[in-house]
């Protein structure tokens, strides 16, 4: 085990909703006794104040499915006479950098609010998106170039077609729509978040938009795939 068993415990394998605490230990008094609440509950009782009872989307690391949200929802269940605890469960894989766990002995965390000093926001989104939510990410300075230049493609199409045509009337919300149900993003967003099969039907519509841009088409259509 990784932490000693709560002598309290009238199983082993139960989880603690509420840990009594010694008197060198933070704790509140309650009906059972001096104590502070359990690892799980603390997370239940947050979600219930601020989202409510049963709210959409709880999300985390893959590394918290057990223990921690599955008791969770044993509890959340339980308090809610049987109603859902969260509607939708996202579980993110790790970030690594350089092949290497994030960490702080190691000295290689990165931050956001540094990160954004030397590489532009929208190359750490991409970069982020890049893979699957669900799977492992590994941080490198590879993994930003390719970001950077995937961006560029996406935006040199446009620029491209910004010289060649000039302002493009406003986009048609349908004719918009049906190119990116056409492409395949929505499909891919809608099954399971897929982004990187997103950033494929992105680059089939850039790619798309050079080839109309040979053929002299309705602007109409232009500005609807550029939108």
């Amino acid at each position: 085990a990784r932490v000693a068993v709560d002598a309290h415990k009238k199983n082993p394998a139960d989880f603690v909703l509420w840990k009594r605490s010694s008197p060198e230990e933070p704790g509140w008094e309650s009906p059972w006794g001096r104590g502070r609440p359990g690892w799980h509950i603390e997370c239940s009782a947050m979600s219930a104040a601020y989202l409510g009872e049963v709210f959409d989307i709880h999300g985390g690391g893959l590394d918290l499915i057990f223990p921690h949200h599955e008791n969770e929802i044993a509890q959340g269940t339980c308090a809610n006479h049987g109603k859902a605890y969260a509607r939708y469960w996202m579980h993110n894989g790790f970030l690594t950098i350089e092949a290497e766990k994030m960490s702080k002995s190691i000295g290689n965390v990165l931050l956001v609010h540094d990160l954004v000093e030397q590489v532009p926001g929208e190359a750490i989104r991409w970069a982020l998106l890049s893979a699957h939510y669900r799977a492992p990410l590994d941080w490198t300075a590879a993994l930003i170039e390719q970001s950077r230049k995937s961006l560029d493609r996406l935006y040199g199409v446009l620029q491209d077609t910004d010289r060649q045509v000039g302002a493009l009337p406003a986009a048609d919300e349908a004719t918009v729509a049906r190119h990116l149900r056409d492409s395949g993003f929505d499909e891919a967003l809608l099954d399971d978040l897929n982004t990187p099969r997103a950033m494929s039907a992105l680059f089939a519509l850039a790619d798309g938009l050079r080839g109309q841009l040979m053929l002299r088409p309705d602007s109409r259509d232009l500005a609807a795939i550029a939108a």
